[in-house]
């Protein structure tokens, strides 16, 4: 069965700083036609940082859309012209001070199929030196550090209940258990 839907048009309703929002007329495979609303998202990474303790970094930020804190693993946007595996660097630092001396990358994710491009890169992060970190003007967040099993507890009951930060430990406790396989970067 052809499931693959034809763009016909293609409208930009609106542009931001940070993301882009497209309405699509486009054809359905029984030939009719649809509307298609969608945002375009430059990327992201997510990074799943271990200590030498097995405590993994978490951040505590309020998050506006939702209206409220969260805790969560570190992440961030992919800037133009720069790769995953360089964001997945500099927000570990900017974010945590953290930087690693060793680096997985674990698998990419679609979170939002049903109305962004968005996919997020995820990277363990390990061997960690803690220096000064740099957040961006206007960013504000809490680094703090919990033992892994207590992270992953956390989101089991809710106290980590973020979409990226659920698949980042579920393919952490694959990944460590021996199950799911990294590529060293």
């Amino acid at each position: 069965m052809d499931l693959l839907e034809k763009q016909l048009t293609s409208e930009l309703v609106y542009e931001g700083g940070f993301l882009r929002v497209r309405k699509d007329q486009v054809a359905l495979p029984d030939g009719k036609q649809a509307a298609r609303e969608y945002i375009l998202h430059p990327g992201a990474v997510a990074i799943l940082a271990l200590t030498p303790q097995r405590e993994l970094v978490l951040e505590r930020q309020y998050r506006y859309p939702a209206g409220r804190e969260f805790i969560e693993i570190p992440a961030g946007k992919i800037d133009p012209d720069e790769a995953p595996e360089e964001t997945a660097r500099r927000e570990l630092f900017e974010e945590t001070g953290y930087r690693a001396a060793s680096w997985t990358y674990l698998g990419t994710a679609h979170p939002c199929i049903g109305y962004s491009n968005e996919k997020i890169s995820y990277y363990l992060a390990q061997d960690l030196i803690l220096s000064e970190r740099r957040l961006d003007e206007g960013e504000f967040l809490e680094v703090l550090t919990k033992p892994l099993d207590e992270a992953m507890e956390m989101a089991l009951s809710g106290g980590i209940c973020d979409s990226k930060s659920i698949v980042g430990l579920h393919w952490l406790a694959a990944y460590l258990s021996g199950r799911m396989r990294g590529v060293p970067i």
